[in-house]
This record gives structure tokens, C-alpha cells and sequence, in this order.
């Protein structure tokens, strides 16, 4: 198969120390959405600083550190011993992804070199400054950021990459503006990439904080 799913998952979170190994209904958050990736019939690695991490998932390279899940995908594909030509980067801390947001980015590779996947958004949701949202024009995005708020979509943590785009990364050049919304997904349009978009449906969450973990419980625990 010419497509393998990576999962970064970093262990140290400044905003949630260790919450790719909080226990979800018994199951580690990580392995929650590496079982998910896996139902895809896509080839699944785990990417991590961690050995910990690695202790409960089969598939999983320890990586040298990075600044962001993107790099530690491009270091991967440098140095480990592998054949794909596309990937789909998985956000770990995503226990509600399906296999149809994944195969929508992964399709959409057909057309562009890196792809990613965005939901409508409440009002109220458009005026929290924290949420991260994507400007697009139906098929590639324009802008990226969290700051703005009263308009856009929810951008979701998912992204496809062919295999050149991925071994392009590491030598792009890095804008401040990368670094202000702290979205490594901006370094491919600041340095003329495309990156293709699909409209999908998610009503999930993304475990960020502790609260998001007691919401995800609360939501699931029936």
C-alpha cells in the first residue's frame, strides 16, 4: 500500500503534561486514535520522543525531538527505512477522528502535494480566539490562524502529504507569522505551496487541557 497513517505524539505538553497516556473509558488517549487509524486499513506508525509511548504501541519509531508534529512526520520519511508515497499525518490528541475524515484528506492527494480537512463552525465557536481556523475558497486554503475571529472554518488536525512535500519541509523557510500562531501548516503557504481542502462532518473534540478530557467523558460515558 503506498499510503502509511503517522501519529506524532509528543509526551511533554506545556498545557497538559502527558495526555497522550490519559486513560480514556481504559485506554490510553494515544491508542484510542492509533486503533481508529488502524480500522483504515492504512499502514499506522506512531512518531515520539517518548519510550513510554512507544511501551504500548507495536508500531512506533522513537524520533529524534522536533519543533512541531509536521517535523517529526519529515524526519521520518528521511531517515526510517520505508517505501510510501503519501502520508496522513493524525493529530494523537484527536480520539474522535473517523476513517472518513482521513480518507477525504487521503484522496484529495490526488490533487494536491499537501491536503488537510475543515468543518463548519458555530458563531460562538468563530469568537473564541483559541480555536484554529482556516480561510479557503472551496478547494485550497488562503490563510491559517487563530487570532481572528466572526468568520471561517474549523481547521481540523489532519494532513496529507506526498512524499516530496514532506522531504521539502525541513529546508522551507520559517516566517515569524509560523511562529506567532504557532501552525506549522503555515510554512507551506508562505513558501507557495497549495494545500488542498475538504469540507468533512465532525462533531468531536480535540483533547487539549484537562477540561477537554472531563467533556469527552461527559459525552461518553453512556
Amino acid at each position: 500500500m503506498n499510503t502509511a497513517i503517522l501519529i506524532p505524539a509528543r509526551l511533554a505538553s506545556t498545557r497538559f503534561p502527558e495526555k497522550m497516556l490519559q486513560a480514556l473509558n481504559g485506554k490510553a488517549l494515544i491508542k484510542h486514535v492509533y486503533d481508529i487509524c488502524r480500522n483504515t486499513g492504512f499502514d499506522t506508525i506512531v512518531l515520539t520522543d517518548s519510550k513510554k509511548i512507544a511501551s504500548i504501541i507495536p508500531e512506533a519509531v522513537v524520533t529524534e525531538s522536533a519543533d512541531n508534529g509536521t517535523e517529526r512526520c519529515s524526519w521520518f520519511v528521511t531517515n526510517a527505512i520505508n517505501n510510501y508515497k503519501n502520508f496522513v499525518n493524525v493529530q494523537g490528541d484527536m480520539p474522535d477522528v473517523t476513517e472518513d475524515i482521513i480518507n477525504a484528506v487521503a484522496n484529495n492527494l490526488e490533487n494536491y502535494e499537501v491536503s488537510t480537512a475543515y468543518t463548519p463552525m458555530s458563531e460562538e465557536e468563530r469568537s473564541n480566539p483559541h480555536n484554529v481556523k482556516v480561510i479557503h475558497n472551496g478547494k485550497t486554503a488562503r490563510w491559517f490562524g487563530r487570532g481572528f475571529t466572526g468568520y471561517g472554518d474549523w481547521h481540523l488536525g489532519v494532513y496529507g502529504y506526498t512524499r516530496k512535500s514532506l522531504l521539502d519541509y525541513m529546508h522551507l523557510r520559517v516566517y515569524n507569522e509560523e511562529h506567532v500562531e504557532k501552525l506549522e501548516q503555515l510554512r507551506w503557504l508562505q513558501n507557495n505551496y497549495e494545500i488542498g481542502v475538504t469540507q468533512v462532518e465532525f462533531d468531536g473534540l480535540e483533547i487539549n487541557t484537562p477540561e477537554d478530557l472531563k467533556e469527552w467523558h461527559s459525552r461518553n460515558s453512556h
